[in-house]
């Protein structure tokens, strides 16, 4: 049975990667692995203090049967990818998938974040995406870090509701209107759903990084056999 590995910050993610898993195909099975630290000592000591953590915690979803390990944290992706690199374990970085789809999209983009981490690990991403598919794009930076304190807590609601308020603060003030919103982080995936009525893309990372890694462990069967 193909198998995806799951790697991370916040029990919260848990459900919601098993979901959209079984959504895009329940016969691929999940490994998941919570490690609420890791994220800890690269916020309090930089990415790369949380090194040994990522290279130990790679080696046990593989070890568990994983095939390709998808990192939920935004701000330790890029991390993942290159130890990923360096192991030979196949690493979807979370974000990575949204954001070659988000410099396609258009080229003023909205990027939201409740993590000053985030921000410095996704807005680099968006610029390397779109030197390597040759787009003009113009970033423009949303925060809303007074939301996080109620992610940390387990207060989704308030989590979520906030986030979607700045996304609707930030597309009705910015001049010239926003192409796409992107939602930074995994943590921000039911705030979508709030803001349906908008007139412009909103893009999560989650159900993109689990189409990349089912697509990385699934046989495509040629159309006609």
């Amino acid at each position: 049975m193909a198998t995806v590995g799951f790697l991370h910050s916040a029990h919260a993610h848990v459900r919601s990667f098993s979901d959209l898993l079984a959504e895009r195909d329940d016969s691929v099975a999940a490994r998941h692995l919570v490690d609420t630290g890791m994220l800890a000592t690269a916020r309090s000591h930089g990415l790369q203090a949380a090194r040994p953590a990522m290279a130990d915690r790679l080696r046990r979803l593989v070890a568990e049967g994983a095939e390709v390990v998808v990192c939920t944290c935004s701000t330790t992706g890029a991390l993942a990818e290159e130890v990923g690199a360096r192991t030979g374990v196949r690493v979807v970085r979370v974000d990575r998938p949204m954001a070659e789809a988000a410099v396609l999209a258009g080229r003023r983009i909205a990027v939201v974040t409740s993590l000053g981490e985030a921000a410095d690990t996704l807005l680099p991403l968006l610029r390397e995406c779109a030197r390597d598919t040759g787009r003009d794009v113009q970033l423009l930076d949303v925060r809303c870090t007074d939301t996080w304190t109620a992610f940390e807590s387990g207060d989704l609601l308030t989590y979520t509701t906030g986030v979607a308020e700045a996304v609707r603060r930030a597309v009705a003030s910015l001049q010239p209107a926003v192409d796409v919103v992107v939602l930074a982080q995994a943590s921000m995936l039911d705030a979508a759903p709030l803001l349906r009525d908008l007139h412009v893309p909103v893009l999560t990372s989650p159900r993109l990084a689990v189409e990349a890694a089912v697509e990385a462990v699934v046989p495509v069967v040629p159309a006609g056999r």
